[in-house]
């Protein structure tokens, strides 16, 4: 098992954003692979299928060593959890299982105190991150078809995927947002939500 490996937890609203999550993972991390670093990425099992609008999880490891986690299907211990969905905050502990010094990124229009109060653990993190992801990548983005039964066609990174990750890359040393542009469809959304990100420190 590698001595050091950093979770991602990532949610997101069932069918709706069920790709677009998945796009996340593999943006994350093909980023860290393209950085030398060892990665897994996968979806929930429990969670699956989706169903439209319920919050769903998906999984990211990311290490300098091998990981031989390959048998545990949850991530118990996330260092950084993304949001899709800014509604998800209100009555789920997203923080679940975080260690102390966490981080938070968050799609959202709102700011970092307005989120920070759906958050009753909020003295788990370090960071949050707030980005208006879906105003970057727009309504244009969505696609349905990589729910459970559909045929995805997107490149992976066209929606509110690529910004999102653009910001996460602001907390995150497991990848660069340099690599992420390099694996991203909408190289474009990635660095304006690397900009765009608003980080405030607790």
């Amino acid at each position: 098992m590698a001595k050091e490996v950093y979770e991602v937890t990532i949610w997101a609203r069932g069918v709706f954003q069920d790709m677009e999550g998945r796009h996340a993972t593999l943006l994350m991390a093909n980023a860290a692979d393209l950085g030398g670093k060892f990665v897994q990425a996968w979806d929930d099992y429990a969670d699956l299928p989706d169903r439209v609008g319920v919050p769903l999880r998906k999984y990211v490891r990311l290490s300098n060593e091998e990981i031989a986690m390959r048998f545990v299907y949850v991530n118990n211990h996330p260092e950084l959890v993304v949001i899709m969905d800014d509604t998800i905050v209100k009555g789920l502990n997203v923080l679940r299982g975080m260690p102390q010094g966490g981080s938070i990124v968050v799609n959202t229009k709102r700011s970092a105190d307005e989120i920070l109060a759906f958050i009753p653990n909020k003295e788990l993190l370090a960071n949050i991150v707030c980005v208006d992801a879906s105003g970057i990548a727009s309504d244009a983005a969505i696609d349905f078809m990589g729910s459970e039964g559909g045929v995805e066609v997107a490149a992976v990174g066209a929606g509110i995927s690529a910004p999102l990750v653009g910001a996460a890359a602001k907390v995150c040393d497991m990848f660069t947002v340099e690599n992420v542009v390099k694996v991203a469809a909408n190289k474009d959304g990635v660095q304006k939500g690397y900009d765009a990100a608003e980080v405030k420190s607790l």
